[in-house]
């Protein structure tokens, strides 16, 4: 499980990675307005998307490891060419209700750059399916590549595309808005064309490994389920997902829609003001905090198949501990994660984002979202354990008490402070929270898991503080040394960063051993846990 989470993990990290650093220079094309104009219509398009298929690699993951683990082969086939039906079916619906619905849920320059996202949620489906196939086999390596691709792809066409549309529409000598909306358009043209290579890599897989699928169908001999039984599970399955993933992407939507008609009517301020107000908050902030989330996110997709598997062979023992050693590695990412986007919040959006007219807000925004990288991390493994265990209902009930609860908190917020877009990172820390709490309550009544909060929470989080100070710290002499050397404030920060990080990393390893966070036997379980060990004793850490 480490070693396949790790594969997937690493390969969500440099798609984060390579998504951070093509933001910097495609903001730069857009602006702030046209990051406005494309969350916007991102968030609508991601709502439809998970309707119609976001939620399939989970569902398929956890239906077919269940056939695979009874040696159904056959069985587990006839539902991948099953759930392969069902998704063209809802993506072509979902895609042509986004593109002719576009105007009932947004306005102005946003409906042209939703309706380009539109035919991305019908090639999406098949991708979705073929990547639950292959994770249901315990193998993230095709996952992993195709995001790799997809990334890669997404962040070349984007860049380029918006800045062939925005020359486009200069020189036709269109305002500065439109110029914004162009760019928005051309950044959707690589979402769609980063879909579309990975789909073509996950189908050449897929045949690759087809005879040996063949030879394992043909040698299955058990019962074959009814088409009409299969679409019932599916269904089954499915359904609860998707409304799990509803919930969490509508409060994003319904924060937008609630921030900019409470910003423009009861405040009375510019549509554009308010647009770009929320793109600081959501292409900027809210894009980095999101950057060690992906690490929980390959841990849940790695163990809901093995959760589903021991849950099913009422090995609730072994359920239980593969729990409790999830939670600790999760923690001991997020938690120093939190730390080192706490201290470090301006300098790192001034590598990304080097706009100094909103530098300062974005920086106040991503520190008060920083807390959520260890909620978001937490809900996000439990979502995925209460349905590996089969209660599916439970995270769409909690995901709907949340919202309800965060809403009421954001329109008082607008309404009687003057907050403006701190507000929405406000409810965003409220709506995590709750999500944490509420799933580890549930989680507890189903399993009996024996966690050490000691080190889960505490001793991480001792390191971690610690570790965020030196950062600071260091960030602050040598951004103050390096000044005799550079005159380009960017490459101050740049060079005061790296030694910060690489500071930063050494002290919490110190800590976590130190502190026994960490011990050597754990350590041994981790993938390339006996050459840490080794260095740790080569520098008299352990």
């Amino acid at each position: 499980m480490l070693v396949q989470g790790g594969i997937l993990a690493s390969a969500g990290l440099i798609c984060s990675v390579i998504g951070l650093l093509y933001r910097g220079p495609l903001t730069g094309i857009i602006g702030d307005e046209g990051n406005g104009y494309y969350s916007s219509a991102y968030n609508i398009y991601n709502i439809v998307l998970l309707i119609s298929s976001y939620s399939i690699p989970s569902a398929m993951s956890k239906i077919i490891s269940q056939k695979l683990a009874v040696h159904e082969y056959r069985n587990a086939q006839r539902i991948f060419h099953c759930a392969l039906l069902y998704v063209c079916v809802m993506g072509g619906l979902g895609s042509l209700f986004v593109f002719f619905g576009a105007p009932l849920f947004l306005d102005g320059y946003s409906i042209p750059v939703v309706r380009v996202f539109a035919p991305i949620i019908f090639i999406f489906g098949p991708l979705g399916v073929l990547r639950g196939y292959f994770q249901a086999h315990r193998t993230m390596i095709p996952t992993s590549v195709s995001q790799l691709a997809e990334q890669i792809l997404n962040a070349v066409v984007s860049v380029g595309g918006a800045y062939f549309l925005v020359r486009f529409a200069l020189s036709k000598g269109y305002d500065e808005s439109t110029r914004a909306m162009y760019g928005a358009i051309g950044s959707a043209l690589g979402t769609g064309s980063g879909v579309v290579i990975a789909l073509l890599f996950m189908f050449l897989v897929y045949n690759i490994n087809r005879d040996f699928i063949k030879r394992k169908v043909i040698h299955d001999h058990h019962e074959d389920m009814t088409y009409k039984e299969i679409f019932l599970m599916i269904i089954m399955f499915v359904t609860p997902f998707i409304f799990s993933t509803f919930i969490y992407q509508l409060s994003t939507s319904l924060n937008q829609t609630l921030f900019s008609k409470i910003m423009t009517g009861t405040k009375g301020l510019p549509h554009n003001e308010v647009i770009t107000r929320f793109g600081v908050y959501s292409s900027k902030a809210v894009v980095i905090t999101n950057f060690p989330i992906r690490i929980a996110s390959a841990a849940a997709a790695t163990i809901m198949p093995s959760i589903s598997t021991y849950y099913a062979q009422k090995n609730y023992d072994g359920t239980a501990e593969l729990v409790a050693k999830v939670n600790r590695i999760v923690m001991m990412i997020a938690i120093p994660s939190a730390a080192g986007l706490f201290a470090l919040s301006e300098p790192i959006l001034m590598l990304l984002f080097p706009q100094k007219s909103t530098l300062h807000e974005a920086g106040v925004l991503m520190q008060f979202l920083a807390i959520t990288v260890v909620f978001y991390s937490l809900s996000t493994v439990s979502n995925a354990i209460l349905q590996g265990i089969g209660r599916v209902n439970i995270p769409v009930i909690n995901a709907a008490i949340a919202l309800a609860v965060q809403t009421v908190v954001l329109v008082l917020l607008l309404l009687y402070t003057d907050l403006g877009n701190k507000s929405l990172a406000i409810v965003t820390i409220i709506y995590s929270l709750m999500m944490c709490i509420l799933n580890g309550f549930a989680i507890g009544r189903s399993l009996d898991v024996h966690q050490n909060y000691k080190k889960l929470y505490l001793l991480p989080g001792i390191s971690a503080v610690v570790m965020g100070g030196v950062a600071f710290g260091v960030y602050e002499l040598f951004e103050f040394l390096i000044r005799f050397i550079l005159k380009s404030d960017y490459f101050v920060n740049l060079a005061a960063v790296l030694f910060a990080i690489f500071a930063a990393v050494l002290v919490y390893a110190v800590m976590m051993v130190k502190t026994k966070a960490v011990t050597e036997n754990e350590l041994v379980s981790f993938p390339k846990g006996t050459s840490m060990i080794r260095l740790l004793k080569k520098v008299h850490i352990m």
